[in-house]
């Protein structure tokens, strides 16, 4: 099979196309064949293994290479063929999963458990850009204990897991502020937002007013300023930061929650879960999308072969909902 492997950190021409063995399922594995894939900045930091400072914290960002062979969480396709015992799943099944890596190639192995049944409004394309950025969107608000009624403000709403934050919120009853640049203001408020903030224009934490839930993803102020726009037991959950190749977006997670304490409202980070841990919020995904809820916003489409550009205009910032790649 045709795959991108990553044998050491670099630009994107480091994703190497090369033919590697088709893997075989093993007990309780599903062999996929994958119909696309999407590109997000999980993708790029482990591809430059940055921030530097992930190198020495462990986990899949090893300290002088790569500890992940084939880059890609989001895997949208086709059951292929089930290994021992697994009875959820038959080949021609139409699937979606959230893994640490496999995506960027045409086949995978991925557990029975881990595994989501596709929603069936969706082409692969767009099913594609479901997990990461929507189970990322999904836990901020479940950690926000968002209610009908509430009021939320939602940084950095145009992006990949904003534009996810901005149809959750409203499916879930809430009054949607979003802030985002003016270019992207009509495509947040097409997708629901109730009022839109223009960052390059207005300074979203000196507006006055104030809101049950801030998700913020990106990351581009501090907690004293964000603490203006909460209600005194508002909820400030941090989803990312600005990126850097030494310290953020680390410095600015690690420096808010430090920072804590000092404010009335309740701060958490996001931290998304993969496999196993991911599959009841994709089925619960699946339900939202399937009752017309939630629709993937799709802002360019590659082929496989051009890859690492996908990745090399993700890397640049500023996409407008998600990069897909069809395999």
């Amino acid at each position: 099979m045709k795959a991108y492997v990553i044998r050491s950190y670099g630009p994107p021409d480091v994703l190497e196309l090369t033919d590697v063995d088709t893997p075989a399922p093993g007990p309780g594995e599903v062999l996929v064949r994958v119909r696309a894939t999407s590109v997000q900045p999980y993708d790029w930091h482990h591809m430059r293994g940055e921030p530097y400072v992930a190198r020495l914290m462990g986990g899949t960002v090893g300290p002088r290479r790569p500890r992940i062979g084939i880059l890609g969480a989001d895997v949208a396709g086709e059951v292929e063929a089930v290994g021992a015992g697994v009875t959820a799943f038959r080949p021609g099944d139409g699937v979606f999963a959230l893994l640490t890596q496999g995506g960027f190639a045409e086949y995978v192995c991925v557990p029975e458990g881990a595994l989501a049944r596709k929603p069936g409004n969706l082409s692969f394309e767009q099913a594609a850009a479901v997990p990461m950025a929507a189970v990322t969107a999904l836990i901020a608000l479940d950690l926000g204990r968002v209610q009908a009624g509430h009021e939320v403000l939602v940084n950095g709403a145009s992006g990949g897991v904003g534009t996810f934050a901005v149809q959750l919120a409203k499916a879930f009853g809430a009054e949607v502020t979003a802030v985002c640049s003016g270019r992207n203001a009509d495509l947040v408020r097409s997708i629901g937002a109730d009022e839109v903030v223009d960052y390059t224009k207005e300074d979203f934490t000196r507006r006055g007013r104030r809101h049950d839930l801030l998700i913020d993803i990106a990351g581009t102020r501090a907690l004293p300023a964000c603490a203006r726009v909460l209600k005194p037991r508002g909820t400030h959950v941090v989803v990312g930061g600005p990126a850097g190749r030494w310290l953020q977006p680390v410095r600015h997670i690690m420096g808010t929650l430090a920072a804590s304490p000092f404010v009335s409202q309740r701060v958490v980070t996001a931290q998304v879960a993969y496999g196993e841990k991911a599959r009841g919020d994709l089925m619960r995904l699946t339900d939202l999308v399937e009752d017309g809820d939630v629709t993937p916003v799709i802002g360019r489409t590659y082929a496989f072969g051009e890859l690492p550009t996908a990745v090399a205009y993700v890397e640049r910032g500023h996409a407008a909902g998600k990069v897909v790649v069809t395999i």
